[in-house]
């Protein structure tokens, strides 16, 4: 119940499905504005914090724990334009994660069309691994234990020896970051390079696929949780432009 016009730690909890000590964490991390405090020491809560709480655990959803403790600290704190930044960082991952998907995609329909099983096609030159690495967009460290796991075999320059990717190898590449950012094992990410090297991409396909879906969902999760955002920002903080 409520104590006058505030709301007691207890009522916060049960409004937002969580645990009094949930709601505390929430306040300590700054996902929420600190509470005022009665005469005797305990938390008085408002409506904005209330509404600060469903935010936030909306915006956890489609940007994760620590983007959104950043977004929701600098919407407290004033500084709007550095909360909206943190928003666009995400938007601009998911839409080139999104992007990768597709020419994945597009590659692997082209190859699924072929009868033939797969083949090396020419490229002016065979990438340096931190070339390849930084074309996908992850460190040279995940493409050595990558190799060690068996997921790329890399060519090997005859004089420096620095490993080489030619195209075959970056097609795999890409379907390993995919596949390891979809939440895949190296159990998993193997038989679907094995399918995919004997020409039978169907396997792959429908594992690119299904991370197409996943983000679908996580944009939409987006939406859903700035719909709230700009309903929480228009009715309790200062206005973002």
């Amino acid at each position: 119940m409520m104590v006058g016009t505030y709301l007691r730690t207890i009522d916060m909890a049960h409004a937002g499905g969580i645990s009094v000590q949930q709601v505390r964490n929430y306040e300590a991390s700054g996902f929420i504005p600190p509470a005022e405090r009665s005469p005797s020491g305990y938390r008085l809560y408002t409506q904005q914090h209330l509404a600060a709480l469903k935010t936030a655990r909306s915006l956890v959803g489609g940007y994760g724990w620590q983007r959104t403790r950043a977004i929701m600290q600098a919407l407290h704190e004033g500084r709007g334009s550095v909360a909206l930044a943190l928003i666009d960082e995400r938007h601009a991952e998911l839409a080139n994660k999104r992007l990768q998907v597709e020419q994945t995609l597009a590659a692997l329909s082209t190859l699924a069309a072929q009868s033939a099983p797969l083949a090396i096609t020419r490229q002016p030159q065979p990438l340096r691994v931190g070339e390849a690495a930084k074309q996908v967009g992850v460190r040279i460290s995940a493409l050595h234990f990558w190799e060690q796991q068996g997921c790329l075999q890399p060519l090997r320059d005859r004089d420096s020896h620095y490993r080489l990717y030619d195209e075959q190898q970056m097609r795999r590449l890409r379907v390993v970051v995919l596949l390891r950012e979809a939440g895949y094992n190296f159990n998993v990410i193997l038989p679907v390079l094995d399918e995919l090297a004997a020409g039978r991409p169907e396997q792959a396909i429908a594992a690119v696929e299904k991370r197409r879906e996943e983000l679908t969902r996580t944009s939409w999760t987006c939406i859903e949780a700035i719909t709230l955002f700009q309903s929480y920002v228009s009715e309790f903080c200062m206005p973002l432009h």
